[in-house]
């Protein structure tokens, strides 16, 4: 997400033949509105980028699961804000596939909820943030409906929801059933050792109804690599340039002393901090995938060694302990 404002394309590629053609990674997750933080100057570029390395190694496409999303309400140079419209998923699927250079996304998710609710870390729900059962019930059909008209073109093939509450995942699943419209497969939300709200509403919905997490953030903004402590702002990371105004819930004196406990943890195991956060996330049964993103090759070698790094019943009962004199001191 960040390719197009912290990475050029340059760095994209290099990034992409190391995950995929030396790595054999097989999944990649990208927006409309990518690179991140959002603006009309970056939006797009992303996908952009991975379109132009689709291009040069047309053989691969085959052996990749590809997503993107269709961006929610907020974004006024997209679409004049007006978020999920169903009528509008038909150019935001046309547009991402023309950037893509290809002929078709394997998983097309919704960003984020068209009702107003809380997301990426905010807190408070209010009574006015509440519409109608049936407003909300109507739309989500719609954008069901949408989605398999294009599904039945063969330009996208599955759905996936991010950002999303336990009421919307089950609400989705209920009307697809109901309508006889496709299901979701998968909700991308965030989860790390610092942020574990996951294990409370939604992994019951994820073992239950098959309803894989696709775990973004598992380092918190890589607050769980240790790069900020002792008041350290490294230089072109991502609290410096972006992540303090749009993260600042997860850069705190709480965040900072678990993860000072995590990083005695993984020393003991003879293992970085990021893997030690990386490899717990991949060990829950209900994640699907791990979206790990990185500004360096060498950030992204690391977060990919993490595949191979088993943490025992020893070491997750001791995280487990700090976690529970310190919980969730992170919210995204």
């Amino acid at each position: 997400m960040t390719w197009g404002h912290q990475n050029t394309e340059l760095d994209a590629h290099n990034q992409l033949d190391y995950a995929i053609l030396e790595a054999w990674i097989n999944f990649i997750d990208t927006a409309e509105v990518y690179a991140i933080p959002p603006s009309p100057d970056t939006s797009w570029l992303t996908e952009k980028y991975i379109g132009t390395w689709f291009a040069k190694n047309p053989w691969i496409r085959e052996s990749i699961i590809l997503a993107s999303k269709f961006v929610g309400p907020w974004m006024d140079w997209i679409r004049n804000g007006r978020g999920l419209h169903a009528p509008d998923m038909r150019a935001a699927v046309e547009g991402s596939l023309e950037r893509l250079q290809t002929d078709y996304i394997d998983l097309y998710q919704l960003h984020w909820p068209q009702r107003s609710v809380n997301k990426m870390g905010k807190m408070n729900y209010e009574s006015s943030m509440h519409s109608s059962l049936d407003h909300e019930e109507d739309h989500i059909v719609s954008l069901l409906r949408a989605f398999e008209e294009l599904q039945k073109e063969w330009k996208v093939k599955y759905l996936g929801l991010s950002n999303e509450t336990p009421w919307g995942t089950m609400k989705f699943l209920e009307l697809a059933r109901k309508h006889n419209l496709p299901e979701i497969q998968t909700v991308q939300n965030p989860y790390s050792l610092l942020n574990r709200q996951y294990e409370v509403g939604w992994a019951e919905i994820s073992l239950f109804e098959w309803v894989g997490l696709l775990a973004y953030s598992p380092l918190a903004g890589w607050v769980l690599t240790w790069k900020y402590n002792n008041g350290q702002m490294p230089k072109g990371s991502r609290y410096e340039t972006w992540g303090s105004a749009r993260q600042k819930q997860n850069l705190n004196d709480r965040a900072l002393s678990f993860v000072e406990s995590l990083q005695n943890i993984a020393d003991k195991v003879g293992i970085s901090v990021t893997q030690l956060s990386l490899a717990w996330v991949n060990q829950k049964e209900y994640v699907h995938g791990n979206i790990i993103g990185a500004t360096t090759l060498e950030q992204l070698k690391e977060d990919i060694d993490s595949i191979n790094i088993r943490l025992w019943d020893e070491t997750l009962h001791e995280i487990d302990s700090i976690f529970s004199q310190n919980p969730n001191p992170a919210t995204y």
